[in-house]
């Protein structure tokens, strides 16, 4: 079968490798039927890497897939059943693990990442990681469980109620899907932070009240004005360095949730600030116990994604994706076997 692995640090190679295998009786083997290029993925082929992945691995876990065959100890799938994945997997044997907290696990490994994954034609996953959905689910919107999956992760912990203003920081895939759900959970004014003209046009088209170019306009300024001088109720930093913008545009009293990651940059803030505005700071890492509602929003008709899908392309032509994700000109890259 064809796939893309991590060839040398910052490299990455089409190449043929023989279908996996069934070796744990716990694990499906699954034919991929489309996969898409996370932002994570981008990171990964970068040098230095933004994302650690081991050498020769086959990248890729944002998928939509067919179980060709079932490990002698799966109950709960058949072959032809129809998937989508988390590829985070838990150990099931930690303190996190075993108090409730999967996505804080001690021994995580990653699909797509220290695990063979999904840019190719067959994986094999663990079966507790499959979530099955409906065979009528189109592949255009099933393609995005997974990032959407860590989004309402998110979304529980954020708890917007309907009419607050919230305030978006960057309006890439991420951003967008924020931009989404909160206009579908009823929010008042959504405010998103975007340099990129190309990018902004998307988060007007996924409900943003008004898209706020931070290098033209001073943002605080903005975000004062059209909230009489209160500032919103929560602000989401989907880029990962931005929590000071974030701190200076909520209202006393007012929730922050940090979602991007970037641990190669420190930023300088004030705490004092945060404590004398009362302020509450949230990180969020993946979407643990999700996926199934994810799964049941895509399926409610309720969600359309399908505009944000920029490139259609075959595993032999993941290099243009990657470039094209690389320049910013990409939101959704969607992927297929060169024999589909």
């Amino acid at each position: 079968m064809k796939a893309v692995i991590l060839k040398e640090v910052g490299e990455f190679a089409v190449v043929d490798k023989p279908i996996p295998q069934l070796t744990d009786p716990e694990d499906l083997l699954i034919r991929i039927e489309a996969s898409s290029i996370c932002g994570s993925d981008v990171h990964i082929f970068a040098n230095p890497p933004g994302i650690p992945a081991v050498k020769g691995t086959t990248i890729g876990h944002e998928m939509v897939g067919y179980v060709e065959a079932v490990g002698d100890a799966v109950t709960d799938f058949k072959p032809g059943d129809r998937l989508v994945l988390d590829n985070n997997v838990p150990c099931g044997h930690c303190y996190y693990c075993k108090t409730g907290h999967p996505n804080m696990c001690e021994n995580m490994s990653t699909i797509g990442v220290d695990r063979d994954g999904a840019f190719a034609e067959y994986a094999v996953v663990p079966a507790r990681m499959a979530v099955k959905i409906s065979p009528d689910l189109p592949t255009e919107t099933a393609i995005f469980a997974e990032p959407l999956n860590c989004v309402m992760g998110a979304m529980d912990k954020l708890r917007l109620m309907p009419g607050e203003n919230v305030l978006i920081m960057g309006a890439g895939p991420i951003g967008l899907y924020f931009t989404k759900l909160l206009a579908l959970n009823g929010a008042g004014k959504i405010f998103v932070s975007e340099v990129s003209p190309f990018r902004a046009q998307y988060a007007k088209d996924c409900g943003a009240t008004r898209v706020i170019n931070p290098k033209e306009e001073d943002l605080t300024q903005v975000i004062r004005e059209e909230t009489k001088g209160v500032g919103v109720d929560a602000a989401v930093d989907a880029v990962g360095v931005l929590l000071a913008d974030c701190i200076r545009a909520v209202k006393c009293n007012g929730r922050i949730l940090l979602f991007g990651n970037n641990s190669s940059v420190n930023e300088t803030i004030c705490q004092a600030d945060i404590t004398r505005k009362e302020l509450t700071v949230m990180g969020s890492y993946v979407g643990p116990h999700t996926l199934p509602g994810t799964v049941n929003l895509l399926e409610s008709g309720r969600l359309h994604l399908d505009h944000l899908i920029t490139h259609r392309i075959t595993l032999s032509q993941f290099a243009e994706g990657m470039e094209a994700m690389r320049r910013g000109e990409a939101i959704e890259v969607v992927i297929t076997s060169d024999l589909s």
